[in-house]
């Protein structure tokens, strides 16, 4: 099921904030890299990437994925999400989500770091869990009582 991106969540996602995504390596270790995160029509993110990085190569053998976002100016209001590739776009759409996304993160019209023969890769998620915490996380039910 797709998780509903509360106002909040989608206004950090359209605002060109840094998000770390992590993924599942072959061995099973984590694997984080700060993206550029986007919204994909009303409900799904995007980010891209290249073939052959790693993050690709781990999202095509287990398509689970972590995004996380701290605000800048109060890092105890976070956004965590937990999803789940539901495609991934290649050729010349991916270079032109690329390029879109460098006018947003950088306010040029193409993104300026191509490399000769580089293939990107558009990655578009579906979040399954959003969580918009700000302050100290709550236990969990079962998790120690505070003192009175």
């Amino acid at each position: 099921m797709t998780q509903t991106l509360a106002p909040a969540v989608r206004a950090r996602l359209l605002a060109p904030n840094i998000w770390y995504v992590g993924t599942v390596c072959l061995d099973g270790a984590p694997q984080v890299s700060p993206m550029w995160v986007d919204l994909e029509g009303e409900g799904k993110l995007a980010f891209n990437t290249s073939v052959g990085r790693v993050k690709e190569e781990n999202l095509r053998n287990d398509p689970r994925v972590y995004l996380s976002h701290v605000d800048a100016a109060d890092p105890y209001d976070r956004v965590q999400i937990s999803g789940v590739v539901s495609r991934f776009v290649e050729g010349e759409e991916a270079h032109e989500r690329m390029d879109r996304m460098a006018h947003k993160y950088l306010g040029c019209e193409r993104y300026p770091w191509i490399m000769p023969g580089e293939r990107r890769v558009a990655v578009i998620v579906r979040p399954v869990k959003v969580r918009h915490i700000v302050g100290v996380e709550r236990f969990r039910p079962g998790g120690p009582v505070p003192a009175p």
